[in-house]
C-alpha cells in the first residue's frame, strides 16, 4: 500500500474510531477489512458513490438487555445481554451466542462484522450477526445455567425467528445451553421451528454440526496446500484450544494423516511428540467434553510435558491451527513460528491472530487461511441444519459432509479468484474479504438508500 493509501486508511480509521469509541477489537476487525477493500473500492467507484463499506460497518441494530436470575442459593442475580444484528442483506442474520466475562459490545460488534464477509463466503442465504452475554457457565450448576438461559431468552425471542435471526452456539454456549434456550422458546411461542442451530439430533439437530468448524478448518487448508500440489498427510501441526473447534480439528488431521502434538487450555499447553491421536484423542475427548477437567490432566496420565500459563506457538511443526480465542497468537509468536519452519496457518477461532502476526504471515508468503475463509464450516453446518428444518428432513452424516466439503472448497476458489497475486502466491486475506464484501455489497446496491 503506498503512501495515499495509507493516509486514506487513516482517514477511514479515523472516522470509524470516533464513532466507535473504546472497541479496540471492532477496529482491529474494520481495519484488517479496509486494508484490502479501499485499494478495490477504488477500481470500483460506484461502491465509492454509495459508500457501501461505511454502511457495512454501521450494525442494523443492536439490542441490550438484562438478563435477571436466581443462583443455588437464592440470591438473585442480573447479567447483560446483546444481540448485534449486523446486515441482512443476503439472507436472515446467523451468528452464535457467546457466554464469557469478557463478552462485551466490542467484542460482539467485531464478530458480528466478520460474521457478515464469512457467512457470504459460502454462497449461502445468511446475513451476519453475533450476541451473548458477560454471563460465565463455568462453575455454575446445571440448574443454574438453565435458570439464566430460560430468562435470556424471555426477552431474546422477541427479536429472533427462522426467516429474522437465527443464533446458534459460541463460546460457552454449547448444546446444553442451546438445549435450554431451544425448550424456553418453544414454550413461549408454543410453535417447533427452526430458530437455534446447534440442536440436539433427537429435536432438529444436524450431523457433523458439532465437527464441522474444525473439520472446516482442516479441508480449507488442505485446499490451500492442494492449490500448490501438497496436503496435509505427514505434516506436523500444533492446534490451540481444547474445545469443539480444536478437538475436531485434531480429529480430521489424525484422519489425513497428519500428527498433532500440541493442545491448549486456559491453564496452559500439553506438547505430545508422539502425537495426540487414537486412543489419546478419545481420552482428550472425555477429559474436556464430558468431566470438563483440565488438560494438564492429559500430560500427567500420557506421561508427555505440560507448560503452564504459555501457548503452544513455540512448538516446530508446519502447520498451525490458532483454535482457541481472539489475539491468541501475536507478532513474536508467528516470528518464531516462521523461525521454526512453519508453511501454513489455518484460523479456527474468530481473528486469534493479531494485525502484526498476519502481516508477518503476509511478508513470509505462507498459507493463511483467515477465520472468515477458514473457519466458516460452523455456520455453513448451520445453514444446512437450518435448511433440513425447513424441509422437515434429516441428511446423512456423509451427505452433510459432503456438502461442508464442496462449501469449503467454493470458499478457497472464491479467495483464489480475488487473491492470487501470481507467482504461485495467493493473499487469502485479501480473497476473503473481497469475495465476501462483494455479494454483499451488490445487494445493498439493488436496494437503494435503505
Amino acid at each position: 500500500m503506498g503512501k495515499n493509501g495509507r493516509d486514506e486508511l487513516k482517514r477511514f480509521m479515523r472516522g470509524l474510531i470516533k464513532r466507535n469509541p473504546g472497541e479496540p477489537e471492532f477496529h482491529q476487525a474494520v481495519r484488517e477489512v479496509a486494508e484490502s477493500l479501499l485499494p478495490f473500492t477504488r477500481e470500483h467507484p460506484e461502491y465509492r458513490r454509495a459508500q457501501i463499506l461505511e454502511r457495512m460497518t454501521e450494525p442494523d441494530r443492536i439490542l441490550i438487555f438484562r438478563v435477571t436470575w436466581e443462583d443455588d442459593r437464592g440470591v438473585f442475580r442480573a447479567n447483560r445481554a446483546w444481540r448485534v444484528q449486523f446486515n441482512n442483506s443476503i439472507g436472515p442474520y446467523k451468528g452464535g451466542l457467546r457466554f464469557h466475562p469478557d463478552v462485551n459490545l466490542s467484542v460482539l460488534k467485531f464478530l458480528g462484522f466478520e460474521q457478515t464477509f464469512k457467512n457470504s463466503l459460502t454462497g449461502l442465504p445468511i446475513g451476519g450477526a453475533k450476541g451473548g452475554s458477560n454471563f460465565n457457565p463455568k462453575g455454575k450448576s446445571e440448574r443454574e445455567v438453565m435458570r439464566f438461559c430460560q430468562s435470556l431468552m424471555l426477552e431474546l425471542h422477541r427479536h429472533i425467528g427462522d426467516d429474522i435471526d437465527v443464533p446458534a452456539g459460541d463460546i460457552g454456549v454449547g448444546r446444553r445451553e442451546i438445549s435450554f434456550l431451544f425448550g424456553q422458546f418453544k414454550r413461549l411461542e408454543n410453535r417447533f421451528a427452526g430458530i437455534l442451530t446447534g440442536k440436539g439430533l433427537a429435536f432438529g439437530g444436524s450431523l457433523i454440526r458439532t465437527e464441522a468448524t474444525g473439520y472446516g478448518a482442516v479441508y480449507f487448508m488442505n485446499n490451500m496446500l492442494g492449490h500448490r500440489g501438497d496436503s496435509v498427510e505427514g505434516k506436523t501441526c500444533v492446534v490451540s484450544g481444547c474445545g469443539n473447534v480444536a478437538l475436531y480439528t485434531i480429529e480430521k488431521l489424525t484422519q489425513l494423516g497428519a500428527k498433532v502434538v500440541a493442545a491448549s487450555d486456559s491453564r496452559g499447553f500439553i506438547h505430545d511428540p508422539d502425537g495426540i491421536r487414537d486412543e489419546k484423542l478419545e481420552w482428550l475427548k472425555d477429559l474436556k467434553e464430558v468431566r470438563r477437567g483440565r488438560i494438564q490432566e492429559y500430560a500427567e496420565h500420557f506421561g508427555c510435558d505440560f507448560h503452564p500459563g504459555r501457548r503452544p506457538w513455540s512448538v516446530p511443526c508446519d502447520l498451525a491451527f490458532p483454535s482457541a480465542t481472539q489475539n491468541e497468537l501475536l507478532g513474536d509468536d508467528a516470528k518464531e513460528l516462521l523461525a521454526n519452519g512453519l508453511i501454513g496457518v489455518a484460523e479456527g477461532a474468530n481473528m486469534p491472530s493479531d494485525l502484526e502476526a498476519q502481516h508477518r504471515f503476509h511478508e513470509a508468503r505462507i498459507l493463511f487461511g483467515p477465520a472468515k475463509a477458514a473457519n466458516a464450516g460452523g455456520v455453513a453446518v448451520s445453514a444446512l441444519e437450518q435448511s433440513q428444518n425447513a424441509l422437515r428432513i434429516s441428511w446423512s452424516r456423509d451427505e452433510v459432509d459432503t456438502r461442508l466439503k464442496d462449501i469449503m472448497k467454493n470458499i478457497h476458489e472464491k479467495c483464489v479468484r480475488y487473491g492470487d497475486e501470481g507467482e504461485g502466491y495467493v493473499d487469502y486475506v485479501k480473497g476473503a474479504n473481497i469475495g465476501g464484501f462483494v455479494k454483499v455489497a451488490e445487494a445493498m446496491l439493488a436496494y437503494g438508500i435503505v
